[in-house]
């Protein structure tokens, strides 16, 4: 079984690719295996990837079938061959789903599961944490890494909650960006040894130096170079590059105008890396078919930005070789 001190550096949260024809509201098989085995294999040549976790929020498994899930689970499965861990997600409105869909995950060969809180109706933290104990028992011997995120999930978890939840030796990591220092410090505490905490990109400097195992990004299928180069730095003790990277990976957010909509916000992301040239993570799906302008404009300078990122922090020359 899988365990906290496997899971380190950069957490690649990867898109559910998608093939051309995919935005069609009548499309029963959009998942562009070949696209997907293509690029899972170049960024884990590239340096670019640690940890592999499929269908959150920017992976959309809110906008597929369960025959695509199921094949994407087999893709991602046989594109990573074993180099890095991979963790699917399997985040449903239903327990009983969550866990069916996971078991399949478990036969498919992944290390584990990428899990927020059924959030149809809020659970209460009692019962999220009991969720998670649920799903950790019915698959003892699946890495189960806790999907937080209190905006769409509708329940934060408080740090208290974390004493009951490393009870289970299976629970082993977590997606998290929303404590401040001193929180995250106090969660530190309570995890230590037994999970690995991930924060955003953003936070790598200076929630490193406070106890993080690394970062989740999404932005590192535009090229994966920036992250790279702050994942380095971190190791290499190395703050004030760290700093300035953070401070630039942040800039993403103040490119173009505000677009104003939480659900625009991750989708605009995978349209920027479209625009971005690295991969082609393919149109988005149904409900998503009328895209606002503002929407595409805004993707369209999010990837440039990135490319000067790229240009900035490039590639080292046996990474280039290693890619080639």
């Amino acid at each position: 079984m899988i365990t906290s001190n496997d899971l380190k550096g950069i957490m690649t949260m990867m898109p559910a690719f998608t093939k051309k024809d995919g935005d069609r509201i009548d499309a029963t098989d959009t998942v562009d295996t070949d696209e997907l085995t293509r690029t899972v294999d170049k960024i884990i040549r590239d340096g670019g990837c640690n940890v592999l976790t499929t269908t959150g929020s920017f992976g959309e498994f809110h906008t597929l079938l369960w025959d695509e899930h199921k094949k994407l689970i087999e893709a991602t499965v046989a594109a990573a061959k074993k180099r890095v861990p991979v963790f699917i997600g399997c985040t449903n409105l239903n327990p009983r789903e969550a866990i069916r869909q996971a078991k399949f995950a478990q036969e498919a060969g992944a290390d584990g599961l990428l899990l927020g809180v059924p959030f149809y109706y809020q659970a209460s933290v009692d019962n999220a944490v009991q969720f998670y104990h649920d799903v950790a028992d019915a698959l003892p011997k699946m890495g189960v890494m806790i999907y937080h995120n209190p905006t769409h999930h509708r329940v934060t978890i408080p740090v208290s909650a974390f004493k009951k939840l490393t009870e289970k030796p299976n629970i082993v990591g977590m997606k998290d960006s929303h404590r401040t220092p001193l929180q995250f410090i106090e969660l530190t505490n309570v995890t230590k040894g037994k999970m690995s905490l991930f924060v955003n990109q953003t936070q790598m400097f200076p929630y490193y130096q406070l106890g993080a195992a690394g970062c989740w990004s999404f932005n590192v299928w535009m090229g994966p170079s920036p992250v790279i180069t702050l994942r380095g730095a971190c190791y290499n003790q190395d703050w004030d590059i760290a700093k300035q990277i953070c401070l630039d990976l942040e800039g993403v957010n103040r490119v173009g105008p505000n677009i104003g909509n939480l659900v625009w916000r991750e989708n605009v992301f995978k349209l920027a890396v479209n625009e971005a040239d690295y991969c082609t993570a393919g149109p988005l799906r149904a409900p998503w078919r009328i895209v606002p302008q503002e929407v595409k404009d805004n993707s369209k300078k999010i990837a440039a930005y990135w490319k000067t990122l790229c240009e900035k922090y490039p590639l080292a020359k046996e990474q280039v070789r290693k890619s080639a």
